[in-house]
């Protein structure tokens, strides 16, 4: 029997679609309900480059209530899609979450 985890997640992943260099860096917010009983804590979230800033919700998310991860890609690497990994890691379960940002990179004026 697989038991459901105590909190949702809006989405687990964001497509920015087709952007320019110009059009700079790329944010996104990954909303979190806490469906438990239980207060909800995110312990640490690990961007996969360090071209992807992150912050989120530090206080524990009460049950009921919501958090935020965001993500902010740098857009800085040049021409070519990209798929940047946040590893949310929480109180609610021992395996982490993982949240795609991604995209394509495209020159300017061929979107």
């Amino acid at each position: 029997m697989v038991l459901a985890a105590p909190f949702q997640f809006d989405k687990t992943v964001h497509d920015f679609g087709k952007v320019t260099l110009k059009d700079g860096p790329q944010s996104c917010t990954f909303t979190i309900t806490n469906t438990g009983n239980e207060p909800l804590t995110i312990f640490a979230v690990i961007s996969s480059c360090g071209c992807t800033d992150v912050s989120w919700t530090r206080e524990s998310i009460a049950p009921g209530k919501t958090g935020t991860v965001t993500g902010t890609y740098s857009n800085d690497e040049g021409l070519y899609p990209f798929d940047k990994t946040l590893t949310v890691y929480m109180s609610a379960q021992d395996k982490p979450v993982k949240l795609h940002l991604k995209g394509v990179v495209v020159k300017d004026g061929a979107k």
